[in-house]
């Protein structure tokens, strides 16, 4: 089912299949501002990537002495979440262990997500508990796609993506499949606040940025300044992604994580994959992604 919060700047539509947001509407001109989900392309808008980012090495994980097969970044966006709370400008969803989550991944928690709007933005918060387990680790991380261009009077090349500081971001390579390599490292660009938005950005896939020191990055419209601008403070990893399904571009994803693929020759033990956090019982962990639509 479909919930909607709204002020006097944006209409909020979330999904509680996954707990996805699938429309942020700019109540002043009409326009909306997330990616469609067109299936030819990509038929998702914003999913939840929980409880790994990325692909597992060889499909499956191993915990509590048995082995689990699992697809690319967890099941959170997959199942029906649960609205427990509604008010003019938030909306709460949770997620708890069931039957359907214990054949994935047997450990037993609960992912709340909140979207609270705050004037021109969207905050998400994502919280997970773990009420039970002796240790619960977990990966965790956002993939919201933003309508690109703005309008139909822009093409590809009058965007860019900025920085609010000189950057050199380093990414880590999981080409060819998806995994980790642990070799190949590389400048996307040196010395600079901005990447040039073209339909070749992402030919080879996302890129996946590390240890960056800006508090934001923004997709900008060259010639107005509109941007969307994403609130990536404090997350170690950040990926900027888009579909080479379709060309010109139709979207482009900023995606703040917490935690990494698996590694092409690394261990399926799920004590051994690197986390997010590591919850003692009832211990609780969150972040949250502000998204501002200046547009």
């Amino acid at each position: 089912m479909r919930y909607t919060i709204e002020n006097q700047d944006i209409r909020l539509t979330v999904d509680s299949h996954g707990a996805e947001a699938v429309s942020v509407l700019n109540r002043h001109t009409g326009a909306e501002m997330l990616w469609q989900a067109d299936p030819a392309v990509w038929g998702r808008h914003a999913p939840i990537l929980f409880p790994y980012t990325g692909k597992l090495t060889g499909g499956k994980l191993r915990a509590k002495g048995m082995e689990y097969a699992g697809g690319q970044h967890g099941f959170a966006r997959d199942v029906e979440h649960t609205l427990v709370s509604q008010t003019g400008d938030t909306l709460v969803f949770e997620l708890h262990a069931d039957r359907q989550t214990l054949d994935k991944w047997p450990y037993a928690f609960v992912l709340r997500s909140t979207f609270r709007l705050e004037g021109k933005a969207v905050a998400h918060t994502l919280t997970v508990e773990n009420p039970v387990e002796e240790q619960l680790r977990f990966g965790i991380g956002y993939h919201p796609a933003f309508a690109v261009p703005f309008d139909d009077a822009h093409k590809t090349t009058d965007y860019e993506l900025r920085f609010d500081r000189l950057e050199s971001p380093l990414c880590v390579s999981a080409l060819p499949n998806g995994l980790l390599n642990g070799t190949n490292f590389y400048y996307l660009a040196r010395n600079t606040d901005t990447i040039p938005l073209t339909d070749e950005l992402f030919d080879n896939d996302s890129h996946c940025m590390v240890n960056l020191r800006s508090a934001s990055l923004s997709i900008v419209e060259k010639d107005t300044g509109r941007r969307v601008s994403c609130d990536i403070q404090g997350y170690p990893y950040v990926l900027i992604w888009s579909s080479i399904k379709a060309k010109p571009l139709r979207f482009v994803c900023i995606e703040p994580w917490h935690s990494l693929p698996g590694e092409e020759n690394g261990p399926i033990d799920w004590d051994q994959r690197p986390c997010a956090a590591s919850l003692a019982k009832g211990e609780s962990w969150s972040t949250t992604l502000t998204t501002t639509f200046d547009r």
